[in-house]
């Protein structure tokens, strides 16, 4: 689906990959640019950013709410009538602690915002797309979702829920013959700084934000299924087939250093 005169919805909008996707639409000529955000100050100072490059509203969502997501998606169809394409993109991660350090609320937490926020906010949005039989959804899950990497159990599981959800989603639309496309992005890190003080070896850099949000963009105007990024990542699932268990750990765990990847995470400073 191409992006110009459409339009675009995107959650965790007002910052990191969300707001550099935002203004790249803006600048492919994207109708109207809806950002859901948490941060009041964010969504101010991004809509005022971003104003002289098209149409933005910004709203104040907790999409772990569904009254939230609810009044969000009415005041959006409200003002544009419709929305073309969802960007499901905020995600958090708490901290690096082994699962047994980790809260109830902190999973709990992560679940909501990272798993069923996209499940939750694609109902809401699903039965006027497929009424007009168009519209894509996007969802940006995580490398970690085809990876059991350590010191992010929760963050990982939320992840593999992403995806396992977003490829059935894919999958029902096709047998129904709609043309509402769904597209699941896996990414590496990539440097926000959501995942401050991760350590990547050389050969698995961490990724560029603007070539991220590039790629990202360019799967969903080609009606890609699923992309992992980097491209070497499209191999986990074959390797994971292929060894045994215990070989596969040494080669991604820690000939690669993809299990300490997290020992040394801080996270994004408050």
């Amino acid at each position: 689906m191409k992006i110009k005169d459409k339009v675009v919805l995107i959650t965790g909008g007002a910052s990191g990959i969300g707001r550099i996707m935002g203004r790249r639409c803006l600048e492919k000529g994207a109708k109207g640019l809806i950002i859901w955000d948490i941060n009041p100050d964010s969504i101010a100072t991004t809509c005022n950013d971003f104003a002289p490059l098209g149409e933005v509203s910004g709203t104040l969502v907790d999409v772990s709410k569904l009254d939230d997501i609810k009044k969000g998606y009415e005041e959006a169809k409200t003002r544009f009538g419709r929305v073309d394409i969802l960007i499901n993109c905020a995600g958090i991660v708490t901290s690096n602690n082994y699962f047994d350090g980790l809260t109830t609320t902190e999973i709990r937490r992560t679940m909501e915002i990272n798993a069923l926020a996209p499940m939750h906010i694609a109902l809401a949005l699903l039965p006027d797309m497929l009424s007009r039989n168009e519209g894509h959804i996007c969802n940006i899950a995580s490398a970690a979702g085809l990876l059991a990497n350590p010191r992010m159990s929760a963050y990982a599981a939320s992840k593999w829920a992403v995806i396992g959800w977003s490829d059935s989603l894919r999958v029902e639309l096709k047998e129904r013959k709609s043309n509402v496309h769904v597209t699941t992005i896996a990414p590496y890190y990539i440097n926000t700084g959501m995942f401050d003080g991760v350590k990547s070896r050389w050969f698995m850099p961490i990724l560029d934000p603007e070539n991220t949000s590039r790629k990202i963009l360019r799967s969903i105007e080609r009606n890609q299924t699923f992309n992992g990024i980097p491209w070497g990542f499209h191999i986990v699932r074959l390797f994971q087939g292929i060894f045994p268990t215990p070989v596969f750990d040494y080669l991604f765990g820690h000939l690669f250093g993809v299990y300490h990847t997290m020992d040394h995470f801080t996270g994004r400073k408050k």
